[in-house]
C-alpha cells in the first residue's frame, strides 16, 4: 500500500524571519543571511529573527521553564498548526503523530561552572562530583534537557496528543525523522503527522564542541560553497522547521489545500572515504526518483572537501540543475537542516516557484539523504 503523502503546512523560523512568506523572501534574495560576527567571536552565528512567543505560546509560564532551543520548536510546529488550518481543531490534533529530530539539549551553565570551580578545591574530587551530580541536577536527570522534550512541550502547548517519537544523531536524524514520517503514510498506518526539529545556536558550548572538531568556519560569514580556505567549515544558524503531512485523501475530505507532495526518503550511511560522498549522492538522486528539479537545495555545511563532493554528485546525476546552499539562507541548523530543505522546498511549489524541488543532506561527519519535493 503506498498512498499520496501531502505536506498541509508549514512553520519555519530562522535569521530570516518566521512563516512561509519571509524564507520565500530569504530564498529569492541573494543578500547575505543575518549574521552576528560579535557575539561568539572569531565565531560567526546567524541568529534567530525576534518572535512575540506569546503568539505561539501563550502561557508564561510554559516560555519560563523551557530553554531556547525548544521555544523555537513549539514555535515552528504552532505556526505548522496554523498553516494547516488545525490550530483550534482538537480532534486532528488528538489523532496527530508526532516526529522530532533533537540534538541532546542546552547545558546548564551555571552548574556546570560551579563543579567545574569546585572541583579545583575539593579534597576527593571524585566524591564531590557525584555529590553535585546527585544534588544539582535538574528533574530532567541529566546536566542537558532530555531530547523527548520538546515532543512533550509541543503536546502541551498545542495539544498534539498522538504518539511521538524523538530521533537523535545530527544532520541524519532530519533525513530519518522525515524518512520514518513519510513511510507511516504513505502504508496507511496513519491518517496524519507532524515532523521537524529545532536547534538553537546562539550558545558557546556548541561552539566549542564544533571548533574542537575543526568544523567551523571563521572569522566572517562567507557563501558556503566559497569555503575553500583550510577546508571551509559551517557557520551555525538557529532555526526551527516543521511540517504537517497528511494522506492526500485525508486532505481533500477536509477541505485542506495540499501545498505539495513528499516522495519517498533516500537516506545512506557511507564510510566516509574519498569518492564516497558522490557515490551515495549519486545512487540516492536515483533511488529518489529525481527527475529534472527546478532547483537543488543543498544542506551542504561548507566543510570544502565535503561541498566538492555534493556538488560533483549532484552534477554527475543531475546535469545542468540549479543547486542553491540553504546555509546561505539560514545557516546551518544540524538537525533542522532537512527538515528546513523539504519545507521551503514545498513553500516554493505552493508558491509556484518549482514544479520539483531536490532535497539534499550530507551530514558534517555521516550520513547522507535526498527529499524529493513535488508540486501537488
Amino acid at each position: 500500500m503506498s498512498r499520496d503523502v501531502v505536506v498541509t503546512g508549514i512553520g519555519l523560523v530562522s535569521c530570516a524571519g518566521e512563516g512561509i512568506e519571509a524564507h520565500l523572501a530569504a530564498f529569492a534574495s541573494q543578500e547575505a543571511p543575518r549574521t552576528d560576527a560579535d557575539s561568539f567571536a572569531p565565531y560567526p552565528v546567524h541568529p534567530v529573527a525576534p518572535l512575540t512567543l506569546d503568539a505561539q505560546i501563550p502561557k508564561k509560564s510554559d516560555q519560563r521553564q523551557m530553554e531556547p532551543w525548544q521555544r523555537l520548536g513549539v514555535y515552528a510546529a504552532g505556526l505548522a498548526l496554523d498553516s494547516a488550518g488545525v490550530k483550534n481543531d482538537p480532534a486532528f490534533k488528538a489523532a496527530l503523530q508526532l516526529v522530532v529530530a533533537a540534538g541532546g539539549g542546552e547545558r546548564d551553565y551555571a552548574v556546570d561552572g560551579a563543579i567545574l570551580s569546585g572541583l579545583r578545591n575539593a579534597a576527593d574530587p571524585g566524591a564531590f562530583l557525584n555529590e553535585r551530580l546527585l544534588n544539582d541536577l535538574r528533574p530532567t536527570l541529566f546536566l542537558a534537557q532530555l531530547s523527548n522534550l520538546l515532543a512533550g512541550n509541543i503536546s502541551i502547548v498545542h495539544g498534539v496528543t498522538g504518539a511521538s517519537r524523538t530521533f537523535m544523531g545530527e544532520e541524519s536524524c532530519g533525513v530519518d525523522a522525515l524518512r520514518i514520517a513519510h513511510a507511516r503514510v504513505a502504508s496507511g498506518q496513519i491518517d496524519t503527522i507532524m515532523v521537524g526539529s529545532s536547534y538553537n545556536a546562539e550558545r558557546p558550548d556548541v561552539m566549542v564542541v564544533h571548533e574542537m572538531g575543526g568544523f567551523l568556519d571563521k572569522p566572517v560569514y562567507r557563501p558556503v560553497f566559497e569555503r575553500g580556505e583550510e577546508n571551509g567549515g559551517f557557520v551555525l544558524g538557529s532555526a526551527a522547521a516543521f511540517l504537517v503531512l497528511e494522506t492526500a485523501e485525508h486532505a481533500s475530505a477536509r477541505g485542506a489545500r495540499a501545498l505539495a507532495r513528499l516522495m519517498p526518503v533516500a537516506n545512506d550511511r557511507m564510510a566516509r572515504k574519498p569518492g564516497s560522498v558522490s557515490a551515495s549522492l549519486a545512487r540516492l538522486i536515483g533511488e529518489a526518483g529525481i527527475g529534472q528539479p527546478d532547483v537543488v537545495l543543498s544542506g551542504a555545511t561548507g566543510l570544502a572537501d565535503l561541498a566538492a563532493e555534493e556538488l560533483a554528485g549532484i552534477r554527475a546525476a543531475l546535469p545542468g540543475a540549479g543547486i542553491r546552499a540553504t546555509g546561505d539562507i539560514i545557516g546551518h541548523p544540524m538537525e533542522v537542516t532537512a527538515p528546513f530543505g523539504a519545507a521551503l522546498g514545498a513553500a516554493l511549489c505552493a508558491a509556484g516557484s518549482a514544479r520539483e524541488v531536490a532535497v539534499t543532506s550530507v551530514g558534517h561527519r555521516r550520513g547522507e539523504g535526498v527529499i524529493r519535493v513535488l508540486a501537488a
